[in-house]
């Protein structure tokens, strides 16, 4: 793992809490965002309730928290030759730098933020396989950024946070009485596709390449190594549950 200062003990620390809080800050400064501007730009906005008030701009940091991750994702995975198999920065189960850790404590402050709506709007935000959700997410996050191990499986799972725009415009435009309009229909096209590929497929790549690089996954540490036959497992069974959930919507609106 990179440091931030060669024998400083702190630096690591430092670095986790330092991209932990700029991701809850990150999400309260969108969330504020979205309480002031969206009674100016949507008069369906002004029509909620207070509670369906909170979701909207709830959803707002969460779109854009998706967005980042999943750009960035997309970049090591696909772009940059950081995850490549190849030995030029030592095996891919083991390689991080202080960009991939400052990312993953990001997300970790998303998370925490999200989570803590969740629990005090409970159940409006969300029931209890969303916390269960958020929870298998925090802490197979936090044990990567503590241990420097397994960024690339963390990547790959982030990545499909790209279907989580289409969910939130799925939702804004049904609360803005356009279910009936094209761009809704495309969305729900946009989203079924998504989602097959990034939260179904990506998953079965995931354990194709957790099958193939099991000679280095073996000697991840060892809660991180079970947790790694724990989480991903339980987090595609509910991406398969959800993405039921998404065809029947599509298909019972015939498109």
């Amino acid at each position: 793992m990179l440091s931030l200062a060669a024998g400083n003990p702190w630096a690591e620390p430092i670095l986790w809490f330092f991209s932990v809080t700029l991701g809850i800050i990150g999400c309260r400064v969108v969330y504020n965002v979205m309480q002031t501007s969206s009674p100016i730009y949507s008069s369906a906005y002004l029509k909620l309730s207070k509670l369906e008030k909170v979701e909207w701009d709830n959803r707002g940091f969460s779109t854009a928290h998706a967005i980042v991750v999943s750009m960035i994702a997309a970049y090591l995975l696909f772009l940059s030759d950081f995850f490549r198999d190849n030995e030029t920065y030592g095996s891919v189960v083991f390689r991080s730098s202080i960009f991939s850790q400052v990312i993953l404590g990001v997300s970790i402050g998303y998370f925490i933020s999200d989570l803590a709506m969740i629990l005090w709007f409970y159940p409006a935000l969300g029931g209890k396989e969303y916390v269960l959700h958020h929870l298998l997410s925090m802490s197979s996050l936090a044990m990567s950024v503590y241990s420097g191990q397994g960024h690339f499986y963390l990547y790959v799972v982030l990545f499909s946070e790209i279907t989580t725009p289409f969910v939130n415009l799925r939702w804004y435009l049904s609360k803005a009485g356009m279910k009936n309009s094209s761009a809704y229909v495309l969305n729900g096209v946009l989203l079924f596709l998504g989602w097959l590929i990034a939260r179904v497929l990506l998953f079965i790549y995931f354990f194709v390449h957790l099958y193939l690089h099991y000679d280095q996954v073996k000697q991840v540490f060892t809660i991180g190594f079970y947790y790694l036959f724990i989480a991903p497992p339980a987090l595609a069974l509910m991406n398969l549950f959800w993405f039921y959930k998404v065809a029947t919507d599509v298909e019972g609106a015939g498109y």
